[in-house]
């Protein structure tokens, strides 16, 4: 009887280079629920493979006469490798760091290749049982203690639940208390997605899985998101950036409780919860016929606000500042060492970005104190003076008043930047978003934002392809 692997819903990418290996591998790995792509070519990024775990099985010859190792390859990709080679690795330390024991000769057999996918699914089925670093959950203000008083009150009942907040108020960590705080889909999977980022055309192979030969390279079949989420939760975050075809697909399953996989005539029955999240008015999408109705309320049984920081104030503020600098500097009694000039920055401020910005903030002025051992009010407060919207002024009666700001103006001197950077960087994202001091989503989802099309046609199409909203 063959031995199984730690965990089956695995993609295994094939760079076979020279070297015949991808339909060896294919063959070797026939029995298990793993789907072997081709991946010659692939510009594949860390967000991609994030998406699922992934091993990687690479041919030699695929790095053979560039300008990178293998040691760098595989920090590029993120992700397990299985080298491939003509020659064992000791005889070229210089491509095989001696740390990489997941080496096969080019006559490699299946059970040497199964072995080794055997332990590196094993690898990652630990870390996925780790626990997770969790962010502070503040909640000191009325208006979070309510949301908080809401989420206990509905967190054990089976109902599909619409979360509304604007962009880094934390919607995904109330969505992950919801499902922790249930009795019985807590115990299953938290499955999460970001509607935004499913490229267009493969929203039914993400979402509804596929049959092994559903289509070119399906080598095996693959479990989507919705079968992924069985008896657990599913979090569709930015549900609002479905398109409206997408969006009958996804009515269509919440209504039959089934779901077919692509090439396949059999129905898989299917029982999750379901918690979306938006930061868009999706009753002024219904009125315009941007969001069906009939989606709008299957999907808003509970509906909870979560509070952005101003609406949360001054208290909470000040808390989620501190609560994220004793991280940096590991010390969770710093907050009563905070000045009153570093205090009235912080409460009188306006973040946009909420507990995300707020985050960010605390970080860098986390670094500056552990640097110099102190506080620096002339490095730390530029800081504020460039993330912050709005100024700190003071009356004449010498009480700090915070000045809320034009959004607009706000936004308009956020989309120069960015447009800005983006001219300096050649209109490559990814080194814009290293400018920026962001995440590549982060950057995309602010161009989205901002109708930042450039004149590439790569990101026109994906413009298109996502709805430009």
């Amino acid at each position: 009887m063959k031995s199984k692997p730690v965990r089956e819903d695995l993609d295994v990418y094939v760079w076979e280079g020279k070297s015949d290996i991808a339909e060896r591998v294919a063959h070797c790995l026939a029995s298990f629920d793993m789907e072997v792509i081709r991946a010659d070519g692939i510009d594949l990024s860390r967000e991609r493979t994030k998406a699922r775990p992934s091993i990687a099985v690479v041919s030699v010859s695929v790095i053979e006469g560039a300008s990178t190792n293998a040691h760098e390859w595989q920090l590029g990709h993120g992700m397990p490798v299985i080298w491939v080679a003509t020659t064992p690795r000791e005889n070229d330390p210089r491509v095989y760091p001696p740390e990489y024991s997941n080496i096969l000769t080019l006559d490699f057999s299946g059970a040497e290749l199964r072995t080794l996918i055997f332990k590196l699914s094993g690898a990652i089925a630990q870390a996925d049982q780790a626990p997770a670093p969790v962010d502070p959950l503040v909640a000191q203000s009325s208006a979070m203690l309510n949301l908080l008083a809401e989420v206990d009150a509905f967190a054990d009942c089976d109902s599909n639940v619409l979360i509304h907040g604007e962009t880094g108020v934390g919607k995904e960590r109330i969505a992950r208390l919801l499902h922790d705080k249930q009795s019985h889909y807590g115990q299953g999977p938290f499955v999460a997605v970001n509607c935004g980022a499913i490229p267009d055309g493969l929203f039914e192979s993400h979402f509804f899985g596929h049959a092994k030969g559903a289509f070119t390279g399906a080598l095996y079949s693959h479990k989507g998101y919705f079968e992924q989420a069985n008896d657990g939760t599913l979090f569709l975050d930015e549900i609002g950036d479905l398109p409206l075809y997408q969006q009958v697909k996804l009515l269509r399953v919440l209504e039959d409780s089934a779901v077919t996989r692509l090439g396949s005539a059999q129905p898989v029955k299917l029982d999750f919860r379901l918690v979306a999240a938006t930061n868009k008015h999706l009753k002024t999408m219904v009125r315009d016929e941007l969001f069906r109705a009939d989606l709008f309320y299957r999907l808003a049984v509970i509906e909870l606000h979560i509070p952005s920081l101003e609406e949360r104030g001054p208290v909470d503020k000040l808390a989620v500042f501190t609560a994220y600098l004793g991280k940096v500097v590991g010390d969770s009694d710093v907050g009563a060492q905070v000045p009153l000039w570093l205090r009235e920055l912080v409460e009188g401020g306006v973040f946009p970005g909420n507990v995300r910005e707020m985050r960010n903030i605390a970080e860098r002025v986390g670094i500056i104190y552990r640097q110099l051992g102190g506080w620096d009010e002339r490095r730390i407060r530029p800081i504020f003076d460039a993330l912050c919207m709005g100024t700190i002024a003071r009356g004449d009666d010498g009480v700090r008043s915070a000045a809320q700001g034009d959004r607009a103006r706000w936004d308009a001197a956020e989309r120069a930047r960015i447009v800005a950077a983006l001219d300096a960087n050649g209109w490559r994202r990814q080194d814009t978003a290293n400018a920026l001091g962001i995440s590549r989503k982060v950057l995309w989802e602010k161009m989205r934002k901002y109708q930042i099309l450039g004149n590439d046609s790569e990101l026109a199409s994906e413009f298109d392809a996502g709805g430009g909203n």
